[in-house]
């Protein structure tokens, strides 16, 4: 007898689909972001989601999910400031600026003053510009740098602007040989705790590099987590686990719908009827009076249409930049 071969009915049950809108992990270690978001596909019941800015796997922390019509919105939530918590360990250089790299230099970084580091600290500190790690995401020639540089590239990427609004040593502790993971023969070095706002598209773990360059010890990242992505923190962010015995327990995953997902990102102009019939149709309303992107919200508190302001024949006008509750 030949052996029965999987039919649709021996398969797992699709889950109900997710109503469009936003989730809020609190990503665990040891996961990429893509394994997040796969299982948030199984449990939405739809393959429509996608992730605000990739969190590496060493690093925990709030990764912004959206479900269906709100992957519209994550280009606007990757390009939000962001904070981290993370450790700095001064007196060891790797390959990728971060603990899971290999060791390329080491020196003692016990004489390392408080008032060397935190100079250092102001240097680093507003607009700078970043050379982005070689194990980034950032394409060269239509490439990832990171594919690149595990080939055996070298990979040289050209400095970038990046704005540091926030750069907070919270604590200094000396390490010796054989504490916290330093290796017997490996000479004294330092963790330092930090606190960091950075505009999108900012390395953490250059700055780990950066600073322990600039104090002549090299320096790398150890410890990163996410606190928040522009409106969204960890007050607001729920655990793979938490997200799993919900859906069992409710029947479909929840999500932030659109209209607070957008609030909590954007200026928030309340429309008429009127005025939501015709951005549902892509059609012009007059101006909100706000710079830049605001959501524009109908009198239902349904988002409509994420509108910029702009002049059209002599008349300030808001056009619809992203449309989202079509007619």
């Amino acid at each position: 007898m030949s052996a029965r071969t999987e039919g649709p009915r021996d398969r797992a049950p699709r889950r109900p689909t997710a109503p469009d809108g936003l989730i809020v992990v609190d990503k665990p270690g040891g996961w990429t972001s893509h394994d997040v978001v796969g299982r948030a596909r199984r449990l939405a019941g739809t393959r429509k989601v996608g992730h605000a800015g990739t969190l590496d796997p060493m690093a925990t922390g709030v990764l912004v999910l959206g479900v269906g019509r709100a992957t519209k919105l994550l280009t606007y939530v990757v390009g939000a400031d962001k904070d981290y918590d993370a450790t700095i360990r001064l007196g060891a250089a790797t390959t990728t600026d971060d603990a899971e790299g290999e060791l390329v230099a080491a020196a003692d970084a016990s004489g390392v003053a408080r008032a060397d580091l935190d100079r250092a600290v102001a240097d680093l500190t507003g607009e700078i510009l970043q050379v982005p790690s070689t194990v980034s995401a950032i394409k060269v020639d239509g490439k990832r740098a990171y594919a690149r540089a595990r080939a055996g590239e070298d990979v040289a990427l050209a400095a970038r602007p990046a704005v540091v609004s926030r750069f907070d040593v919270l604590d200094v502790r000396p390490v010796a040989p054989g504490e916290a993971g330093l290796p017997d023969d490996a000479p004294p070095a330092l963790d330092v705790d930090v606190a960091v706002t950075v505009s999108s598209g900012t390395y953490v773990r250059a700055l780990a590099r950066d600073l322990g360059d600039a104090l002549g010890v090299g320096g790398h990242l150890t410890a990163l987590r996410r606190t928040r992505v522009g409106g969204y923190g960890l007050d607001v962010a729920s655990t793979l686990e938490d997200l799993e015995a919900q859906a069992d327990r409710d029947g479909v995953l929840a999500t932030l719908p659109l209209a607070d997902a957008a609030r909590a990102t954007f200026p928030v102009r309340e429309l008429t009827a009127p005025e939501a019939t015709a951005l549902s149709y892509g059609q012009w309303v007059p101006a909100t009076g706000a710079p830049g992107t605001t959501a524009a919200i109908s009198p239902a508190g349904e988002l409509v249409a994420l509108v910029e302001d702009t002049r059209r024949g002599g008349a300030d006008l808001a056009r619809p930049v992203l449309v989202l509750a079509p007619a």
